[in-house]
């Protein structure tokens, strides 16, 4: 039995998995509020007391740069050591891994129902390819291709610099930088950056704020009601943020598919892309993702798919400790 993590900055995911070839069983699965939990062995001591079942290894992919076993998550205020998690678990191994790297791992283990395409390009067969994923934070990662084989490798791409293309941008850049100073990816992709947009463009550009819409950020998660209310289209001012949202997230894409020279593919994980879907198969996102110069013909080339499972991480982390155990 393999004992696999997906933890983020808002919720931690563990699950026991079987697994066999190809395929991962989930058959306990259990989900917390990250931030109720001091660290990252309490949620595990949690949860293997309530499914007492042995445990051959353990892996985790989480939100935050890996190195030597060891993370300090930038979303949490969490050290996360390996050796003591398996100090904890009685196993002579755990493995941790960047939450990107084991989204990376996990599209192995999905099916082709679990993939939206945006466009199907024409993929090179012996390419590298791509994953960004806007959530809690903007995760990025690559996979190096070896033949036709694809490996994963965990960046933290999010945290650069953001780079403004047109006078809006400028001004958002300039907004941003005097709330914060530095100005990553971040900012502008992910839960957080789409509300930074919205702020921006009611602030800035004085755009409205429905009551309905003002009443449901207060009392829920703002990122998810701005989403609401531009899908619905009950707001103007959340249309226009999650469009400016959508169209920068594509430029990203398109960057870190040049960074990577992914002409095998970029997928498109985290928890926002799966719901604000109508809006990613628009124009908006594929012409930010191509608008490189003189390099769009080569970035036309390139697949993008949307990842609909949204336990891709989980069974990542699950597949990646069943490689080590080959």
């Amino acid at each position: 039995m393999i004992l696999a993590g997906d933890i983020g900055g808002t919720s931690t995911r563990l699950a026991l998995f079987e697994v066999e070839g190809r395929a991962v069983r989930p058959v306990e699965e259990q989900h917390y509020p990250s931030r109720n939990f001091p660290g990252l062995s309490e949620i595990v001591r949690a949860f293997t007391a309530a499914h007492p079942q042995p445990i051959e290894d353990a892996a985790f992919g989480i939100a935050g740069p890996v190195r030597e076993g060891r993370v300090e998550t930038p979303n949490l205020p969490w050290v996360v050591e390996a050796a003591a998690l398996a100090a904890q678990l009685a196993l002579p191994r755990v493995t941790l891994l960047n939450d990107l790297e084991a989204n990376a791992w996990g599209v192995f283990t999905l099916g082709d129902d679990d993939f939206a395409t945006l466009t199907p390009g024409s993929p090179a067969r012996d390419g590298n390819a791509a994953i960004i994923s806007a959530g809690t934070g903007l995760g990025e990662a690559g996979y190096h291709a070896h033949g036709s084989s694809l490996h994963p490798f965990a960046s933290e791409g999010g945290h650069a610099d953001f780079a403004p293309h047109d006078e809006l941008t400028i001004e958002l850049f300039r907004w941003l930088h005097r709330r914060h100073g530095h100005v990553s990816w971040e900012r502008v992709v992910s839960g957080p950056g789409l509300v930074n947009i919205f702020t921006f463009l009611h602030e800035v550009k004085h755009g409205e704020v429905s009551a309905a819409l003002a009443e449901a950020m207060r009392e829920g998660d703002p990122a998810a009601a701005i989403s609401k209310a531009a899908l619905e289209e009950s707001s103007g001012l959340a249309v226009r943020a999650l469009d400016l949202f959508v169209a920068l997230y594509g430029s990203e894409a398109g960057n870190l598919a040049l960074k990577m020279k992914a002409t095998r593919g970029v997928w498109i994980g985290g928890g926002i892309a799966p719901r604000i879907l109508p809006r990613l198969k628009r124009p908006g996102f594929l012409e930010a993702f191509h608008d490189k110069g003189r390099f769009r013909a080569f970035l036309e080339a390139i697949p993008v798919r949307v990842i609909l499972n949204d336990r891709t991480a989980l069974r990542g982390a699950a597949w990646h400790a069943q490689t080590l155990r080959a």
